[in-house]
C-alpha cells in the first residue's frame, strides 16, 4: 500500500511539473540539475534523462557562471529568494521565441525567481529556478518605449530641417546660460539668417524656398560638433549655441559656414539657385542679466551684418 501511495505521489508531481506553463529547474550546491520539467524540455530539446545530475553550465555554457553563482548565493546562504527580471538581463536560458508569427522577438524574454529549498535539517542544499516566459510583456513595453522615444523626438525636431525646433532649442539655450553663470569657461551663440529669402520664395516658389532651407540646414549639420546645439529659430532664421567655445574659434566656424553657403548651388526644377547667409556672434558675458540679453546681443550682431551688406559675419560689440 505504501508503494502504491508513493507511486501515486510521484505521478501527480510529474503531472504537475509537466502541465504548468513555467520552467522548473532544481539545482544542488554544485549546480547539478536535479529536476528538469516539461517546459524546459520543450524549449531546450533536452530530455530530463540527458541532463539529470549533470552540471548546468556544461549544457548552457553561454550562462555567465560567475554572475549566476553570485546571484544564487543569497538563496543558499541567507535562505532568501532571488529575482532576476528581463530588464536587467533579457534571459537566463537562450530559448527561441515560441510565437514567431505574432511576436517580433528573436528569443524568449524571461523573469527568473530562485527559491531556496531547505532540507529537514534546515540547511539549503538545493534551489529551485522558476522561469517565466514574459516575451509578450517585454515586447509590448519595448514597443511603448520606442513609441514614446519617437514621440519625444518628434516633439523637439523641426520636420523640414531635422534640426531642433525653436521650443526645444530655447530650452537647451537657457540651460547653457544657467551653466555658464556657474562656470568660467567660454560659450558662444550664433544667429544665422538666409539673405533675401523672400525673393527666393517670390521668384521660385515656396517649395524651392523649402529646398534652400534644407540645403542650409545640411551645411550647418556638417559644420558643427555633436556637443553644439543648432535649431531652426523661425522661418529662414537659425541659431547655434556652442558650449565651451571662445568667440575666436566661433568666428572661424561662422566663416566656414558662410563660405560653404556662398559656394552652394541648389538645382531645383532645372533652375540653379544660389543664396548667401548673414551671421551674428555673441560670446557669453557675466554681465548678461538673463539668457534673453545674450540672445539679443547675437540678434543685434545679425542685424548689423544685414545692414552692412549681408553675406558676412559680425561679432557683437
Amino acid at each position: 500500500m505504501a508503494v502504491d501511495s508513493s507511486l501515486a505521489e510521484m505521478h501527480w508531481k510529474h503531472d504537475l511539473l509537466g502541465s504548468i506553463e513555467v520552467g522548473i529547474v532544481v539545482l544542488d550546491k554544485n549546480f547539478d540539475v536535479q529536476v528538469w520539467n516539461q517546459f524546459m524540455e520543450n524549449h531546450s530539446s533536452i530530455v530530463p534523462s540527458m541532463i539529470q545530475d549533470k552540471n548546468l553550465f556544461e549544457f548552457f555554457p553561454d550562462i555567465d557562471k560567475e554572475w549566476f553563482t553570485r546571484k544564487a548565493a543569497p538563496a543558499f546562504s541567507l535562505k532568501s529568494p532571488v529575482f532576476i527580471i528581463w530588464e536587467q538581463r533579457p534571459y537566463l536560458f537562450h530559448f527561441k521565441c515560441n510565437r514567431p508569427i505574432t511576436s517580433q522577438a528573436d528569443y524568449m524574454f524571461q523573469n527568473i525567481t530562485i527559491f531556496p529549498l531547505a532540507s529537514l535539517s534546515g540547511q539549503v542544499e538545493q534551489v529551485c529556478l522558476v522561469i517565466y516566459d514574459v516575451t509578450d510583456e517585454a515586447v509590448s513595453r519595448m514597443g511603448m518605449q520606442a513609441l514614446n522615444s519617437e514621440l519625444e523626438k518628434v516633439s523637439r525636431i523641426d520636420s523640414l530641417t531635422g534640426l531642433n525646433n525653436r521650443g526645444f532649442w530655447e530650452e537647451q539655450f537657457v540651460m547653457e546660460y544657467k551653466r555658464k553663470v556657474r562656470s568660467d569657461s567660454p560659450s558662444s551663440l550664433l544667429m544665422l539668417d538666409i539673405d533675401h529669402f523672400k525673393k527666393v520664395n517670390d521668384t521660385y516658389g515656396h517649395t524651392a524656398g523649402d529646398e534652400v532651407i534644407k540645403a542650409f540646414s545640411n551645411i550647418i549639420k556638417k559644420s558643427i560638433r555633436e556637443t553644439d546645439c543648432a535649431g531652426r529659430y523661425g522661418g529662414e532664421e537659425f541659431a547655434i549655441v556652442l558650449p565651451d567655445t571662445p568667440v575666436a574659434n566661433v568666428e572661424f566656424v561662422s566663416e566656414r559656414i558662410r563660405r560653404l553657403v556662398e559656394k552652394c548651388t541648389l538645382v531645383y526644377d532645372e533652375v540653379e539657385i544660389s543664396f548667401t547667409v548673414s551671421i551674428g556672434i555673441a560670446g557669453f558675458k557675466n554681465t548678461f542679466k538673463d539668457s534673453s540679453e545674450w540672445l539679443n546681443a547675437a540678434d543685434k550682431a545679425l542685424y548689423q551684418a544685414k545692414e552692412s551688406g549681408r553675406n558676412r559675419v559680425v561679432l557683437a560689440q
